[in-house]
């Protein structure tokens, strides 16, 4: 524990292993030991004003576009600039640790916090999660990243069991963690809520430490969730260092206890207390904080902002905008006034300042264009109202050059602590877009929501749709910029958008009954599910059209080295050419796939991604490396990464479903032997070299030098084989005797 840390009393430790109050760790005055002060920031710095504790009332601060907006960005380094400038805004205000970024997996479009969440794949959540925590920590400041582990419903959040097998939690639902740990070397992980597999999070020791610590080399603190602690000395003996918020008097008097009495090892109360101190020192060894310039940092949000922009749909190239001077621009939609920009719960912020849609379109629009106003429906449907609104719409858009439909959810659909029940837009929204497109069909719906909403009911009557998600301060600006054509959309779906809810892969299981939800899709999440079924989807994976147009040539791939030499790596590289009129940015997506594999695999899994910006009739060439964990599968049976050697298919393309270029390759591996004994089957000791001239030996053969029993009829192989030996050891005539089973080993 250090020099420090030998002064302390075990009381004095009890107390630094649980905070000072709902922001504060614990001081030690007589040893100058000070407080770390931890505040919200998945996508702004929420720190409560002096004296505060709840929702409201912070200091203002930025308010960067949400994860799902980042998550379209598909862009690790503008993640980075966001992270230190929220970094550099905690720091400012004495932060020590920001309580983000938020990487679970969005596994059903129904989540209410899915808003803080990245993307439906582990990569994207990995990749965009790291750079998050590098841009935080640049600054001096602790990222905190959460929520650990299968936290993928606000439904009986902190108590609910989501019982999910070994493999689909290392693929999917660990995987992300597992390469923000390796890559960033974040000071803090927070636990979840859930638990997993029938024990909590707080006080599983295999999250927390067996996998966390031994296996990842995780050396930073662990803290709770915000009343995620249920017993205090199991989650410390599990591995949690820092309860938030304290429970003063009953959790610090257990740890005591436990450690006067045995039950809990002082050396164990040693260990978090002095991760608590070490994440102190930590904070302390940053630089001084500099001022923030705050202009600087809302022109920031407005850049990304628009980097995070989904075209889905362009119909006739209406975006961007291209109005005559003395024409006229319908806006409709209350959004466009009142925008909503980020999600409701405790990552909520109090901004700097707020772009408003409509004021930012009439600067960006020339003098000579008109730009006309209608609310058209009201934020929480108001029957009486809507119609009033909607036909005073259908005048204002009837004689438009262009509508502009500001569409969305309300902060009333989707927030912490309560998950959604459809993902439909509100009606009083779907039926004044009918009207606008009866008078007008010259009609772009600008989106702005955190989930995924359903498009199928209502995009026939709209010619373009721009998802903005929730974008942030600045994302009336970034909106108007894409609009008029000054920065164009840059952003990718990081989630499938279906065209039903009950196309997801999740919906049958989720969001569980009894205390339990069960995972019953497995690895086949998202994009990996509706691409397996070969289901339709409104918009795939990926997703997103530009304002110019990208051509995929000249796919090249090399396999040097092996897996089993520890030194596979697997170069691809293909040439992506501008082949429009105008600059813009292209994503482009490496999907890998193993055709003959011994588990069920997806047909396609995202395996690297680059985003590049490219002039008209300008060439890159786009290089990825993959080594041997791209190519593997968790084995449950083997309980480790397993590369089966032998073909994979590759494909580069602008989403999961516009593949532009595939091949194929050979992987070289030795074949994955499942263990031989009295308990394998015939199949698996036949299927084995080896394992098949031990069998035969021990059979034997007949006179004629004929294999005896079973191994002579292919017919009884064929409707035995997956019988274990020591089943068939009980059918007389198969030849597979007590004898043969001693001498072919356990």
């Amino acid at each position: 524990m250090g020099a420090r840390a030998a002064e302390l009393t075990v009381e004095e430790k009890a107390a630094l292993c649980l905070g000072a109050d709902i922001w504060r760790t614990a001081p030690v005055e007589r040893l100058g030991i000070g407080s770390v002060v931890l505040a919200d920031g998945p996508h702004g710095l929420r720190k409560p004003a002096e004296g505060g504790v709840g929702i409201g009332g912070s200091v203002p601060a930025t308010c960067f576009p949400t994860a799902s907006a980042l998550g379209s960005s598909w862009d690790p380094e503008l993640v980075e600039r966001v992270g230190a400038a929220l970094g550099a805004e905690a720091a400012a205000q004495g932060v020590g640790v920001l309580l983000g970024p938020g990487i679970n997996i969005k596994r059903s479009p129904l989540c209410g916090r899915n808003f803080e969440y990245f993307s439906e794949d582990p990569l994207i959540s990995g990749v965009l999660g790291a750079a998050m925590v590098r841009g935080v920590q640049s600054r001096g400041v602790g990222a905190c990243v959460k929520h650990y582990a299968a936290n993928n419903q606000e439904t009986d959040r902190l108590r609910v069991s989501a019982d999910v097998d070994e493999r689909t939690l290392r693929e999917i639902y660990l995987a992300g963690f597992e390469r923000v740990v390796r890559e960033a070397g974040p000071w803090t992980v927070m636990c979840a809520y859930n638990a997993v597999n029938g024990v909590l999070a707080s006080q599983n020791r295999w999250l927390l430490s067996e996998v966390l610590r031994d296996e990842w080399g995780f050396d930073g603190l662990v803290m709770s969730d915000w009343g995620a602690v249920a017993d205090r000395v199991a989650a410390l003996a599990a591995g949690l260092d820092l309860e938030m918020p304290p429970n003063l008097g009953v959790s610090d008097a257990a740890l005591v206890a436990a450690v006067r009495s045995g039950e809990l090892a002082e050396a164990e109360l040693d260990t978090a207390a002095g991760r608590v101190l070490a994440l102190g020192d930590r904070v302390g060894a940053g630089a001084p904080a500099e001022p923030v310039d705050a202009d600087a940092h809302h022109a920031l949000a407005r850049r990304v902002a628009a980097q995070c922009a989904v075209l889905l749909r362009n119909d006739g190239a209406l975006l961007p905008l291209d109005v005559p001077a003395g024409g006229a621009v319908a806006v409709v939609g209350e959004f466009a006034r009142t925008p909503r920009y980020q999600g409701a719960g405790s990552s909520q912020v109090n901004p700097t300042r707020v772009d408003v849609p409509l004021d930012e379109l009439r600067r960006a629009l020339p003098d000579e264009v008109d730009v006309r106003f209608a609310a058209g429906f009201t934020i929480e449907p108001d029957v009486a109202a809507d119609e009033q609104l909607a036909a005073e719409a259908e005048r204002v858009a009837a004689d438009a050059d262009v509508v502009v439909a500001f569409l969305g959810l309300p902060a009333s659909a989707e927030s912490e602590g309560f998950d959604r029940t459809h993902i439909d837009l509100p009606a009083n929204q779907t039926a004044l877009l009918a009207r606008l497109a009866a008078a007008n069909p010259r009609v772009v719906v600008v989106l702005s929501n955190g989930s995924v909403v359903r498009t199928s009911d209502w995009e026939r009557h709209a010619a373009a749709v721009l998802e903005c998600w929730l974008s942030g301060q600045a994302a009336g600006g970034a909106i108007a910029d894409v609009l008029v054509g000054a920065a164009e959309p840059g952003g990718r779906l990081a989630e499938t958008v279906p065209l039903r809810l009950a196309d997801t892969p999740s919906h049958l299981n989720f969001p569980g009954e009894l205390g339990h939800v069960r995972y019953g899709e497995g690895v086949f999440v998202g994009y990996r599910g509706f691409d397996a079924a070969d289901r339709p989807v409104a918009y795939p994976f990926g997703h997103g059209l530009s304002y110019t147009s990208f051509g995929y040539a000249d796919l090249e791939v090399a396999v040097t080295g092996s897996a089993d030499d520890g030194d596979l790596a697997v170069d691809v590289a293909v040439a992506v050419t501008n082949t429009g009129a105008r600059p813009g940015t292209e994503v482009v997506q490496l999907y890998v796939g193993d055709p003959h594999a011994a588990v069920a695999r997806p047909v396609r899994e995202l395996r690297g991604f680059a985003k590049v910006a490219l002039e008209p009739g300008q060439t890159r060439a786009v290089r990825f490396r993959l080594g041997a964990r791209d190519l593997s599968y968790w084995s449950t049976a083997a309980g480790r990464w397993v590369l089966e050697g032998g073909r994979f298919d590759l494909a580069v393309g602008a989403s999961s479903r516009d593949l532009r270029l595939t091949t194929s390759v050979e992987v070289p591996a030795e074949p994955v032997r499942p263990p031989l004994g009295s308990g394998a089957t015939l199949d698996e000791w036949l299927a084995d070299p080896d394992g098949a001239e031990r069998l035969r030996a021990a059979v034997g053969v007949d006179r004629r030098g004929r294999p005896r029993g079973i191994l002579a009829s292919a017919e009884l192989s064929r409707m035995l084989g997956n019988f274990p030996l020591a089943r068939l050891a009980t059918f007389p005539g198969l030849g597979i005797t007590p004898d043969v089973l001693r001498a072919i080993g356990p």
